[in-house]
């Protein structure tokens, strides 16, 4: 069952164009949205959580539009990116009490237990965290308040490889509880990993969305990996 839906999705800039995306999200399950920089991902995200203003197309979670129903339906979704841009000052327990505030569901023992399992310190300060630490950070924020769909931006950014492989079994046991994730990588270790489904994007456009099995099936050649079929449909994508 599709839980997240997108249609036809537009937003042009200068330099850039996303142009009629759509796909959908399957309950439950983990899709890795994958391209190379600068192909559209981070754009579709923000026009998934009405960060910026589209150009035209439609956006619905749970059976409802996003226009109109965009304060209900951001309870029940978290968003995480690979950066953080809190108040570099304040302490990540001053951050939480103020976010806390605007989530009905806010749950103090998921807190609790995501800052032991990330080993965060909150009595820290942003501006005093790595840069592996900014990104678990802004994931312990969106797992805090039992999100039933995960938005990630490059969520392993930054991350060293002992906490990628965490921070992905971690994907692992959420969809294990339901919980319907989208995660954007040009990483193909983290597709390969936990991802169920493959969205690819490039130059604006989705080229491909369906499981990670037929996504080998139909666009691999016999023996390529992952990496070689995504580098090879991007050299195509250019001629």
């Amino acid at each position: 069952m599709s839980i997240v839906e997108l249609k036809d999705v537009c937003k042009t800039y200068p330099a850039f164009r996303l142009h009629d995306v759509s796909f959908s999200l399957e309950s439950g399950k983990i899709t890795g949205f994958i391209g190379r920089n600068g192909a559209g991902k981070t754009t579709t995200i923000k026009s998934m959580l009405n960060l910026i203003h589209t150009d035209g197309g439609e956006i619905s979670y749970f059976g409802m539009p996003l226009s109109g129903h965009e304060t209900e339906i951001k309870q029940r979704i978290g968003y995480s990116t690979g950066t953080v841009s809190w108040y570099p000052r304040k302490t990540i327990r001053q951050i939480v009490d103020v976010t806390r505030t605007f989530y009905r569901s806010w749950d103090e023992d998921a807190y609790r237990k995501y800052m032991t399992l990330f080993g965060l310190d909150e009595s820290k300060k942003p501006m005093e965290l790595s840069e592996g630490m900014k990104v678990k950070f802004n994931l312990l924020l969106a797992l805090s308040h039992r999100a039933e769909v995960l938005i990630l931006d490059e969520p392993t950014s930054g991350l060293d490889p002992f906490s990628r492989d965490e921070l992905l079994g971690l994907f692992q046991t959420l969809r294990e509880h339901g919980v319907t994730i989208l995660f954007s990588t040009h990483i193909t270790s983290d597709l390969e990993r936990c991802a169920d489904n493959i969205i690819y994007i490039s130059q604006g456009e989705i080229r491909a969305e369906c499981s990670k099995a037929d996504f080998l099936k139909n666009y691999g050649n016999p023996g390529e990996t992952l990496e070689e079929i995504f580098l090879r449909l991007e050299r195509e994508a250019k001629s």
